[in-house]
């Protein structure tokens, strides 16, 4: 008979793969076996004691609370159609050369995925956009199929993302698990800036292999990609500025605030959606006297304030501090005037409530997989899981690499029917510490599980990216168009995994270098 730890990660998955919503199915699991368990005297009840100080502690999470801000910037961005416009400017720009179709869709995909992070509303943009104009313009089905389903999962690696800020957490804890049994008691952590830092290069790498194979293809194949046919006008500078500025502008503030150290991620994430919200209103038709003023009282305001700080409640403040403190408050005045001028278009245009609606229901499934993944976990430890784990990886023959090899490809293969949250949640606290304590930088570590994540949005039968392709897509693409497709995409993820493996210093470098 299988040992029960082992039981109950199978039961998940069947459970799982049976189609009950996920949070409820670890929960269910969790509960069966810890009565199975404590009725066989193989687990001790009185653990789920620590359950509600468990739930406290992922609810006041201050990684995870920055989850929320970057969902909402991420579909305020979406829902006002500002990827409409990046197409259409890249589309024109690079059109008139062999795959420059398919160089736009990589290119804004990355933008996208830096300014929102949202894996369907990217897919679902590019799906209803590009890929109609691709098969307009003679491409192959599969080929601009597979281009949109991989452009759309740039957002899990390229910083911002959801996925990121969860390995953040995930491999903090377990980084401080491994010094723990180390024996060391004067710890070190891994920030969220330091795996934002670490995904950057690799991110840019998988961008910059996605972009050589399409034009190879197109070298080799000029029929699967070829210029455009139809007559388009050139952009113009200040068209391809206008396009593209704003969310350039938006990234660096973001990304910027954090490993600059200027801000946390929570207060980085807040940045984003502020930005946004003057971005959609800006397109919903708010002056731009309103934008610009606004957008540079902010900035004068962060500048001014981080270089000269005032604190009024010291008793030697003076005519410099309140002159001072009345500019911020005129600054401060003025921004939020802005804020709430492009939160009234936004609101006026129906994008503001379908924006929180939308950042409610995401937020809520990313939480409550992670309440229910932690009940799991505790379970499973209760049961000897961990320890079974840490014995499976040390006895692997390699050692620390054979260890690796095996761990990646048990993620690899779990994306084929897990989603990235229940993997990285479930599965990562358990295998991860061993990993650390057999020698494996934590960082380098992080991004290599992340890229090896961001493939199971393409691996069939339930990659997400291939259903919101499906449901965007033209009648004429078929199912096993959108399959074939990604197919040498996957190829070039697991090319990406192994140069970051072997060159450990694409990850390890600017995190290094900036902390």
């Amino acid at each position: 008979m299988l040992p029960l730890d082992l039981m109950m990660f199978g039961a998940l998955i069947a459970v799982i793969l049976m189609g009950y919503p996920v949070a409820f199915s670890i929960a269910g699991v969790a509960t069966g076996f810890a009565l199975l368990g404590s009725a066989l005297g193989a687990f001790n009840l009185g653990l789920m004691g620590a359950l509600a100080q468990r739930f406290f502690g992922v609810m006041t999470n201050p990684v995870l609370t920055a989850i929320p801000l970057f969902v909402l910037m991420g579909v305020i961005l979406e829902k006002s159609r500002i990827a409409e416009d990046l197409l259409e400017t890249m589309g024109r720009l690079f059109g008139s050369m062999r795959g420059g179709l398919g160089v736009s869709v990589m290119l804004v995909g990355a933008l996208l995925a830096a300014s929102t992070g949202i894996v369907g509303a990217t897919v679902v943009a590019m799906g209803m956009i590009a890929l109609p104009a691709m098969l307009r313009n003679g491409y192959n089905p599969a080929l601009a199929s597979g281009m949109v389903c991989t452009s759309g999962t740039l957002g899990q690696i390229i910083p911002p993302s959801t996925l990121l800020i969860i390995m953040a957490d995930v491999m903090s804890s377990a980084f401080q698990q491994a010094q723990y049994k180390q024996g060391k008691f004067s710890i070190e952590t891994v920030s969220v800036g330091q795996i934002f830092a670490a995904a950057i290069v690799p991110g840019l790498l998988l961008v910059s292999l996605y972009i050589l194979y399409i034009l190879i293809r197109a070298w080799l194949r000029p029929q699967d990609a070829p210029a455009m046919r139809e007559a388009v006008e050139r952009p113009t500078r200040a068209a391809i500025a206008g396009a593209i500025l704003p969310p350039i502008v938006l990234i660096i503030a973001v990304l910027g605030a954090i490993l600059g150290g200027i801000a946390s991620p929570n207060e980085a994430a807040a940045v984003g959606a502020v930005g946004a919200a003057l971005m959609a209103g800006r397109r919903m038709g708010l002056p731009l006297w309103v934008y610009l003023g606004g957008v540079a009282a902010l900035l004068v305001l962060a500048l001014m304030a981080g270089m000269f700080p005032v604190r009024l409640q010291r008793s030697d403040a003076g005519a410099r501090e309140m002159a001072l403190a009345a500019l911020y408050a005129v600054l401060a005045l003025a921004g939020m005037g802005a804020v709430l001028a492009a939160i009234w278009r936004i609101a006026r245009a129906g994008v503001l409530g379908a924006a929180v609606t939308s950042t409610l229901t995401v937020t809520s499934m990313i939480f409550a997989t992670i309440l229910m993944a932690s009940f799991f976990s505790l379970v499973f430890v209760g049961l000897g899981g961990e320890h079974r784990v840490a014995q499976i990886l040390e006895s692997l023959p390699g050692g620390a690499t054979g260890a690796l090899v095996f761990a990646m490809a048990f993620i690899f293969v779990l994306g084929f029917f897990l989603d990235f949250v229940e993997i990285a949640v479930i599965l990562l606290p358990l295998v991860v510490p061993p990993l650390i304590l057999m020698g494996h930088d934590p960082i380098s570590l992080s991004v290599l599980i992340a890229v090896n994540l961001q493939t199971s949005f393409l691996t069939p039968p339930f990659g997400f990216s291939l259903f919101y392709l499906r449901g965007a897509a033209p009648p004429e693409i078929t199912t096993g168009q959108i399959y074939r497709g990604v197919v040498p995409f996957i190829g070039l993820q697991i090319l990406g995994v192994a140069i970051i493996w072997l060159l450990p210093p694409l990850a390890t470098w600017l995190p290094r270098a900036v902390f």
